[in-house]
């Protein structure tokens, strides 16, 4: 942990705005002084001083933008929740709608508000900020994850922190499914990070309800065999968040699977996570880093149809790796676009993997169960590829 050089850190709703909504400022500036102490100084011409940050921005309290002396030098990427519960108050909101055009108008209200705050707040250290506003889409097709990498890579080479959300104002499923616990380990897989800390309004993973007596919170996971009859609870915040520890755990599973170590804590003990001293819950690593964007296809795409796979077809992807080809392909369904995300199922309707597909759905019944080179000839040699290419194409666990 503290020899971590390049650092995802992720904040709930609860732990930056007040429980009625609204943007609590001196949370999100503790969490900024934490942050501030531990990063990487920013270039000179870089630093928000340098064109007018203010007459706070050479740091509120030590007179530099670089943080205690001393102190460990990293690239930090914060991934920060938030927007819909900033929103809330200044649309009158008592609290978080449940209706999907509500949430994206508090969104699209609290997102200025919120890069607002980070803007002012971290502009007092001479750092600036940039926003990057991710959905599925962005990230799971490849032309789409090179530009989020390179434009989170840019960033950081200047000097700047990025603070990454889901585009809350104009996401379906991400709103009403997903979180950004998630998010935050897909993005540290994205930017190679060292370490994922997950900051919450809980100080670590129980072993039960931590309100009840003789449950206690559980300081490392080495593996999913040490989750074994633990009772994962999922309340969270649910006045003003999304998430909760289910989340929470998913999404340090899914990291600590890629490669990167996460730590689990309570935003009240920031430092001390950056710090590596001992505080929360430690996963570590289980697997190593897998090809980027397939880790985005398996966990973060949302399949816009299904291809019904005959037994040869589901060997030779399953086991063979190889690419899905119109005749292996005995049914389909949904209503999807050439590029969109598909499952690929067997006979018993199974969804062994997932994949982008090379043609829309209209299109394949035609090709159903016939060879590349008799679909070339009939058809032209726009016909002649896989309905689903390997190097798009990503296993599912059984």
């Amino acid at each position: 942990m503290a020899g971590a050089r390049r650092v995802v850190v992720k904040v709930g709703s609860s732990s930056l705005t007040t429980a009625a909504g609204g943007l609590d400022a001196d949370r999100v500036d503790a969490l900024v002084d934490v942050l501030a102490k531990h990063a990487a100084p920013a270039p000179e011409g870089a630093r928000a001083g340098a064109a007018g940050g203010g007459p706070d921005a050479n740091g509120p309290a030590n007179g530099s933008a670089n943080g205690a002396a001393g102190a460990p030098q990293r690239e930090i990427v914060l991934v920060s929740s938030g927007a819909i519960a900033a929103g809330l108050a200044p649309l009158g909101l008592p609290k978080r709608p449940r209706d999907l055009a509500r949430q994206q108008a508090a969104a699209s209200v609290g997102q200025g508000l919120l890069v607002a705050r980070y803007t002012a707040s971290f502009a007092r250290y001479g750092r600036r900020v940039g926003q990057v506003l991710l959905t599925s889409d962005d990230t799971s097709r490849r032309a789409h994850y090179r530009n989020a990498y390179r434009t989170l890579e840019q960033l950081l080479a200047m000097g700047a922190v990025p603070v990454v959300n889901e585009n809350d104002t104009v996401a379906t499923e991400e709103i009403r499914f997903g979180d950004n616990d998630r998010l935050a380990a897909l993005v540290a897989h994205l930017v190679r990070a060292d370490l994922l800390v997950l900051l919450s309004d809980v100080d670590g993973l129980y072993d039960g309800d931590p309100a009840s007596p003789g449950t206690s919170r559980i300081t490392e996971v080495t593996g999913p065999s040490d989750l074994e009859g633990v009772e994962i609870g999922s309340a969270g915040s649910a006045g003003v968040g999304s998430g909760g520890m289910v989340t929470k755990v998913e999404a340090a599973r899914i990291a600590a699977a890629a490669g990167v170590p996460v730590v689990l804590a309570s935003a009240t003990h920031a430092a001390d996570a950056l710090a590596g001293r001992r505080t929360g819950t430690y996963f570590h690593r289980t697997g190593r880093r897998a090809a980027g964007r397939l880790l985005w296809l398996a966990h973060a795409s949302t399949p816009r149809g299904a291809l019904t796979l005959d037994d040869g077809a589901v060997r030779a992807v399953v086991q063979r790796r190889m690419s899905l080809l119109a005749a292996g392909i005995a049914g389909v369904e949904g209503d999807f676009a050439a590029g969109d995300p598909v499952e690929l199922r067997d006979a018993r309707g199974t969804a062994v993997a997932r994949g982008l597909v090379n043609f829309d759905a209209k299109e394949i019944p035609q090709l159903l169960g016939r060879s590349t080179p008799e679909l070339a000839r009939e058809l032209g040699p726009a016909y002649e590829r896989e309905i689903v290419h390997r190097d798009d194409l990503v296993l599912l666990d059984s």
